[in-house]
């Protein structure tokens, strides 16, 4: 299986999405693809990589993500595969609105099992799709930052440059 793999630069550093037929399978905050590919589920891990230039409405979504609008991100399409309740928390990610993050506990609500809150956390550690699945959105009770794989100063600028 091959897909497209497009390194932008933005102001948070070098960004880099892998995906297939129009389909995000991995992105992150980084220029070593190969700290993708190990996030994407081995049913749907590439054997190679196609250099390309743009992506469409992907990079689009990320230019627009940078110039102030987030929305875009939101509706582009995103394949990860995990058990039910990790699918279905991605899909609650993307829910979750720009400028207002919640707390994990928050999250394991949202995503339908309030005692879930580990469940909810692991999740977001083992989201393949940063910026199009908002893990950065989610935070600790007291309202610090928690975790984040692509680090916590990219984190404080993406819920930075939402909050406006």
């Amino acid at each position: 299986m091959k897909a497209q793999l497009l390194q932008m630069t933005t102001p948070d550093g070098p960004f880099t999405i892998l995906a297939q037929d129009g389909v995000v399978l991995s992105s992150g905050w980084t220029d070593n693809p190969g700290e993708l590919t190990g996030q994407i589920h081995p049913s749907l891990r590439p054997g190679t990589l196609e250099p390309v230039t743009g992506l469409g409405d992907i990079s689009s979504a990320v230019e627009a993500f940078y110039a102030g609008d987030p929305v875009p991100a939101m509706s582009v399409p995103v394949r990860q595969v995990s058990g039910p309740f990790r699918v279905h928390a991605w899909d609650v990610l993307r829910l979750v609105q720009p400028g207002q993050p919640v707390t994990y506990a928050r999250y394991a609500e949202l995503a339908g099992n309030p005692r879930a809150v580990r469940a909810a956390a692991s999740a977001c550690a083992f989201n393949a799709a940063a910026l199009f699945v908002p893990c950065h959105r989610v935070i600790r009770t007291d309202g610090t930052l928690g975790g984040f794989r692509w680090g916590l100063p990219v984190k404080r600028s993406l819920l930075a440059r939402e909050a406006g």
